[in-house]
């Protein structure tokens, strides 16, 4: 992670709000002998806001390159845990950092840019299209699309130790050419020490855990599993699987569905937790949740990922080996256009914990034959 003599080593630009058309330059290098070189963004138009600041599409004039650069406010006591995360994320399916730059207003507010590689679609946009054309997202795009957050939560999970917690269908963008998935938005991501309490009221109210609802504050990156069922059961069904309008309805649409939980269960999301008075449920049968022509892997997967007990939700990289996701492994799977699949075998670091049948299973035959297996059972660097 970086020092603080690097941090605030980060550009100053003083500027005002970023409109449309307004241009920013920023000075990069000049660090261990490296030449200064200027970057210039016109910024072009605001894709996302929030609490946190805004998001906006640029340009850079130097390079005709078209970036994101997300914009937050930034406490001068502290550094920023997102920038910190970032600068070490390095995956095909996690959303990359450029470089940074600090910028002050005249009110003398710093704010911290982030500049990101550009995505131009959101999954949560792709529903929309498919939700609004009275269509279901084709089988191929889900599995696809899930692969790789699974593939990009191993990553985060296994090697970085990060859990997103804010996983939904805003936060995972997507290539409209070649399908190939990231997952962005680190404001709420965090490293989880076990034995450290963290906040429970976090994540977005369709997709949050239900040990978040019973407020535990000792979670696991499984939380983020649980978001993943979501958002599959999301595209799978085209709506949102648990809509509560609030805490409380939230859990009474899990329960709908996974019926109420046991003692035991409750024990396990939040030993703290004792006031229970809940309406006796039975389990609503998955194939029954979803339509008739559903696959039963698909309906497998999901109930995998769904579960009460944290420990029992399989793991991002188990999800990956799920036979739901074959398909993809076939040496002549294509896109429906027939244009090959994105890079979805290039594993890297997050097979080093992983079990030999696990690896079997991830890598398929025509790519160990391709590769050598040598190099899939002793991964450089691990």
């Amino acid at each position: 992670m970086a020092d603080d003599k690097q941090e605030i080593s980060a550009p100053v630009v003083d500027v005002n709000d970023p409109v449309t058309g307004h241009v920013i330059s920023t000075t990069i290098g000049g660090k261990n002998g490296e030449p200064k070189q200027t970057i210039s963004y016109m910024a072009e138009r605001v894709v996302g806001t929030g609490s946190f600041g805004i998001v906006f599409q640029a340009k850079c004039l130097e390079t005709g390159e078209t970036v994101a650069i997300k914009k937050v406010l930034q406490d001068r006591r502290y550094k920023n845990r997102e920038l910190q995360l970032m600068r070490v994320l390095d995956h095909p399916n996690v959303i990359s950092l450029k470089h940074c730059f600090f910028s002050t207003t005249t009110k003398n507010e710093l704010f911290l840019n982030l500049v990101m590689e550009y995505v131009p679609e959101s999954m949560y946009r792709v529903l929309k299209h498919y939700s609004s054309a009275n269509q279901r997202m084709p089988l191929i795009y889900v599995k696809l699309y899930t692969y790789q957050i699974f593939r990009g939560l191993a990553y985060l999970h296994s090697v970085v130790g990060v859990c997103h917690r804010d996983l939904k269908p805003q936060n995972v963008l997507v290539d409209p050419l070649t399908h190939q998935v990231k997952i962005c938005d680190f404001g709420s991501a965090k490293v989880l020490v076990k034995g450290e309490a963290n906040i429970s009221y976090i994540c977005s109210r369709f997709y949050r855990a239900p040990e978040l609802i019973f407020g535990a504050t000792e979670y696991t990156t499984s939380i983020d599993i649980w978001s993943a069922g979501c958002v599959l059961a999301e595209l799978l069904l085209g709506q949102p699987l648990f809509p509560g309008e609030n805490a409380v309805g939230q859990l009474v649409e899990i329960i709908k569905v996974l019926g109420t939980p046991t003692r035991e269960e409750i024990r396990c999301m939040n030993p703290n937790y004792t006031d229970f008075r809940f309406p006796q449920m039975k389990a609503h049968p998955w194939h029954k949740v979803f339509h008739k022509r559903m696959p039963p892997e698909a309906i497998d997967l999901t109930s995998r990922l769904l579960q009460y007990s944290p420990s029992l939700r399989c793991t991002a990289l188990e999800a990956c080996a799920h036979p739901f996701f074959d398909e993809l492994r076939e040496p002549n799977a294509r896109l429906p256009n027939g244009r090959p699949l994105p890079p979805l075998f290039n594993f890297k670091q997050e097979l080093s914990g992983a079990s030999p049948e696990l690896i079997n299973k991830l890598i398929p035959d025509h790519v160990k034959r391709q590769i050598g297996l040598q190099h899939f059972m002793h991964p450089a660097g691990t």
